[in-house]
């Protein structure tokens, strides 16, 4: 690296004083400290530059303490969501248990007193079984008339 010398005496690409504008021994040296003041600095700089592993160990150091931030702040925001619909199931069970409630009131005013009103709660509670129980008792109805046509009965 070497600095193209004008005729005036200064260098081009150079913050060093003129050459030759030194008034004596001390005013060099001082010269010459600065340079080299100048010259560590210019090192330091390349240096860290150059130092691709130092820059990434930096990189990266930063970006996990970004995603840290932004983990904490979407735990929050799940957690928020989860209370949300927690709250929303909660007062949905309430008004289908209430519905429910009064379904059954109803069913059970217009139904006739004693075992009827024990299998309309027992079939309120498990509609499956009182399905099921009732295509058992389709079926046996048609298994019964299709054996009195086949004695001639009908």
């Amino acid at each position: 690296m070497t600095d193209a010398t004008s005729r005036d005496g200064s260098r081009s690409g150079s913050t060093a004083q003129p050459v030759g504008g030194a008034k004596g021994p001390d005013e060099l040296r001082r010269q010459i400290e600065e340079t080299r003041g100048q010259l560590g600095d210019t090192v330091e700089e390349l240096a860290g530059k150059a130092d691709v592993k130092g820059r990434a160990k930096a990189r990266a150091a930063d970006l996990k303490d970004k995603a840290g931030a932004m983990g904490v702040q979407l735990r929050s925001s799940a957690g928020h969501a989860g209370h949300t619909v927690q709250d929303r199931a909660g007062r949905a069970g309430h008004s289908a248990h209430g519905k429910a409630g009064r379904a059954r009131e109803a069913t059970e005013r217009h139904a006739p007193r004693g075992r009827a009103r024990g299998a309309v709660r027992a079939g309120l509670g498990h509609p499956r079984i009182v399905l099921a129980a009732g295509a058992a008792a389709g079926v046996a109805v048609a298994a019964s008339l299709v054996r009195r046509r086949q004695h001639g009965h009908c």
